[in-house]
């Protein structure tokens, strides 16, 4: 996904209230039914600490969306009273959320906002080809993914992939994720985890983000300044780099927000849960 369109989030040092409204559950709804879900976001906010202007822009905002052909929703990202992105989404939310956070949570719209299909992600390096074709089986199942991505030696990827279903698309490699392969296979070009992404994160040099959902290290706390690349894996690292102060946030948001400062773009993969990763640029 191109991140050019984050570019005013960057721009704001926060707090933020990130929402993400679910139109489609109140198609029909009355009225007074559509109020009381702007009501609800606004008290949801409220209770999470954010100002009244913030939370007064969002209500307004949320209500506004029920005045338009909306059916699938969008999200609301807001700051100092104003709500300064209001992106639709292609795909509606597990329910309508509320979040109030030092950085906007962005990382749901690679997958609620993208125009790209779903791609399930497996690496074929397993000793049982045949446990590895039941997981992904599993996972398709799930997740509805469009297409079945295997990385790895070709001799495994066919062992995998004669054990797949038939209706299965599958592809033996894929744009950034068969060169971030490549790239780790040559131990340049790559980095994985929080720590390495958060050095280049600070160098400027992603060039792809790539997140898999439900991975522990999204949500692993790091610290931002009030710009982007003000990031640090300790709060000690960020005031170093000239922060008056530090804050603590999601890895996965504070990456995306770096990736979006930076031009670079990012990556939804839908697999089994690991690491943060990116493609880089070679280094200055």
């Amino acid at each position: 996904m191109d991140l050019a369109f984050l570019t005013p989030l960057c721009e704001r040092p926060g707090p933020w209230a990130s929402v993400y409204v679910d139109a489609s559950r109140l198609a029909g709804s009355t009225a007074e039914e559509r109020s009381s879900e702007a009501l609800g976001v606004q008290r949801a906010l409220a209770c999470s600490g954010a100002d009244e202007a913030t939370c007064h822009a969002v209500r307004m905002a949320v209500d506004e969306l029920w005045h338009s052909p909306e059916p699938v929703g969008r999200a609301f990202f807001a700051t100092g009273g104003e709500v300064v992105l209001d992106p639709p989404l292609s795909t509606a939310p597990p329910g309508t959320s509320a979040r109030w956070a030092a950085l906007p949570h962005t990382t749901p719209l690679l997958d609620l906002a993208g125009e790209e299909p779903l791609w399930l992600v497996a690496d074929t390096g397993e000793p049982d080809a045949a446990e590895v074709a039941e997981a992904l089986t599993r996972r398709q199942a799930e997740t509805r993914a469009e297409f079945v991505v295997l990385v790895g030696d070709d001799k495994e990827c066919a062992a995998v992939r004669d054990r797949l279903p038939a209706a299965l698309r599958v592809r033996h490699g894929t744009g950034g994720l068969e060169s971030f392969a490549a790239a780790r296979g040559r131990g340049e070009g790559a980095a994985e985890g929080v720590p390495a992404l958060v050095e280049a994160a600070r160098e400027h040099r992603i060039s792809e983000l790539l997140v898999r959902a439900g991975g522990a290290e999204a949500c692993r706390q790091v610290w931002v300044g009030s710009v982007p690349d003000q990031i640090g894996v300790r709060r000690a690292d960020v005031l170093a780099l000239g922060a008056r102060d530090a804050f603590p946030g999601r890895a996965d948001d504070a990456l995306m927000l770096c990736a979006a400062a930076s031009g670079a773009g990012a990556l939804s993969l839908s697999g089994p849960p690991g690491a943060l990763a990116a493609l880089l640029h070679p280094p200055h």
